[in-house]
């Protein structure tokens, strides 16, 4: 054997100066071990190209080896007040993939109208999936939307091709390549005085100004951590509607102490709460998603907002 072997095969030479042929035994096996599992390991976890094939649609990846699927209700029309609401601000189905252990996680969120609701959830379910939430984030919308969170285990591409099943019963649109941004200067709002007041960098995505601001906690799902872009990140949007005005639609995701002087904080700022609910089954620590809207100046309510975010424990940008 070559006298200069580093790393796991060093073990055999130092197995044959000090221990015969017992060490080198000993060696060996750990070494086949440690291949065999590297090897199941390789093989156990989730092809994301035939993630890909199986929900129809090309997808995202994001921070952590989550790859992410974006659905948007492009099909519907809807009206909160009279704001036409853009997919972006509150119609944006998506599923996102995190690999496990054991295969993978699923995490999403599927925007339906009422008649979907029941072959939508009879068909997740035949497939596997568990379902988490069924409600409503708006209020006083029309047409009523509904919205399916979905929270499963399994193996990815069965888990892909059950979406794709649930969604082929609903007129969600398929995937297009017509999804460039408006540039920010013809959003109709202050995107640099917004970023200033709520001391983050926002991104704009189909015409709405998008925040995310991730929780400082770790949090877990079934004891698999789950990653910002898997739903647990406050979802600060802003839709411009004219003369400097914006609609707002999002949500605060929440320790249970930090429901009511949040709430508080934006009915003090003119902003409307419109749902506080779960989102999820068996999360740690336990969480309450906190939906909002109001059509006002959006440098005013981003100033709401931030008084809002700043009650609860979110990351420092």
């Amino acid at each position: 054997m070559h006298r200069h072997v580093t790393g796991e095969f060093g073990c055999v030479e130092k197995g044959l100066q000090r221990a015969g042929s017992v060490m080198v035994v000993a060696c060996l096996l750990i070494l086949t071990w440690s291949s065999w599992a590297a090897a199941q390991q390789k093989a156990s976890a989730p092809d994301w190209k035939a993630v890909e094939d199986a929900i129809g649609r090309s997808g995202q990846m994001q921070p952590e080896d989550v790859i992410k699927f974006g659905m948007p209700r492009k099909d519907l029309h809807v009206m909160a007040g009279n704001v036409a609401i853009k997919p972006g601000l509150a119609l944006g189905s998506w599923a996102a993939f995190k690999r496990t252990e054991n295969g993978a996680m699923v995490m999403g969120d599927l925007v339906l109208t009422e008649d979907e609701v029941p072959p939508v959830m009879r068909k997740l379910q035949e497939g596997g999936i568990a379902i988490s939430a069924v409600h409503n984030h708006l209020i006083g919308e029309s047409p009523r939307v509904m919205y399916m969170h979905i929270a499963s285990h399994g193996d990815a591409v069965k888990m892909a091709r059950a979406i794709h099943d649930a969604l082929a019963l609903t007129k969600t649109p398929g995937p297009d390549a017509d999804s460039a941004a408006p540039p920010a200067e013809a959003l109709g709002i202050d995107q640099k005085k917004i970023e200033e007041t709520l001391g983050r960098t926002g991104k704009v995505n189909g015409g709405i100004l998008q925040f995310g601001v991730p929780r400082a906690e770790i949090i877990t799902e079934s004891a698999t951590m789950v990653p910002p872009s898997m739903g647990v990140a406050t979802a600060l949007n802003f839709q411009p509607t004219g003369n400097g005005k914006a609609a707002i639609s999002g949500d605060f995701v929440l320790l249970g102490q930090e429901v009511n002087p949040v709430m508080k904080a934006l009915r003090e700022n003119g902003i409307d709460v419109t749902a506080v609910h779960s989102h999820m089954l068996m999360e740690e620590p336990r969480l309450f998603f906190m939906h909002f809207w109001a059509n006002d100046d959006a440098v005013k309510l981003a100033k709401g907002l931030k008084a809002a975010l700043d009650l609860t424990n979110s990351q420092k940008h």
